[in-house]
């Protein structure tokens, strides 16, 4: 019974959250609160550029980390492995806050030359972390599924180092995720 309970929780929340998840971030605009104040030159749009990257790619590597990669590592993700109902649930959102900052570091890297060159090539590998989130969400991710999250995520930072922003996991918490 606890586990029929748990599932019947569980699955309103994550329809829900996803549902209301696949609109945030990634859209903002000069002023707003996710932008900052605008810049007013060319080396200051620069500067905020690799600033907001690192902290979106940051928050991002993260987030998968902490509550994808690392779970499914431990197995937490296999069928009749104590909590895995609660391991899914942080992972499908956390994939899916993972994604929406994923895009919002190369939205940002745009405002960097340098930045921008080293990401584009980036775009598709982001963009299959979307598949991916729903794979870990249903349980029916692989060894290979998550290689290639981890794969990504190792991308960006590697592209982010070359172009003279370094980014470093920043873990945030779970509420933050739940926000989107």
């Amino acid at each position: 019974m606890p586990r029929r309970a748990a599932a019947v929780v569980a699955l309103p929340l994550v329809c829900g959250l996803l549902l209301t998840g696949t609109g945030c971030g990634g859209g903002g605009k000069k002023g707003s609160a996710e932008g900052g104040a605008s810049p007013t030159n060319s080396v200051e749009r620069q500067k905020f550029a690799k600033t907001r990257f690192v902290a979106n790619a940051g928050l991002a590597a993260g987030a998968s980390y902490q509550w994808i990669i690392k779970p499914y590592r431990a197995g937490a993700f296999k069928k009749g492995a104590d909590g895995r109902t609660v391991a899914l649930v942080k992972a499908g959102l956390a994939g899916t806050f993972a994604y929406n900052r994923f895009k919002a570091a190369l939205n940002n890297a745009k405002g960097d030359p340098t930045l921008s060159k080293a990401v584009a090539p980036l775009s598709a590998g982001v963009e299959s972390l979307k598949g991916l989130t729903a794979k870990f969400r249903k349980g029916e991710a692989t060894d290979g599924d998550a290689g290639a999250f981890d794969g990504v995520i190792n991308s960006v930072k590697n592209a982010g180092k070359d172009a003279g922003a370094p980014v470093t996991d920043k873990v945030p918490s779970y509420s933050e995720i739940q926000k989107g």
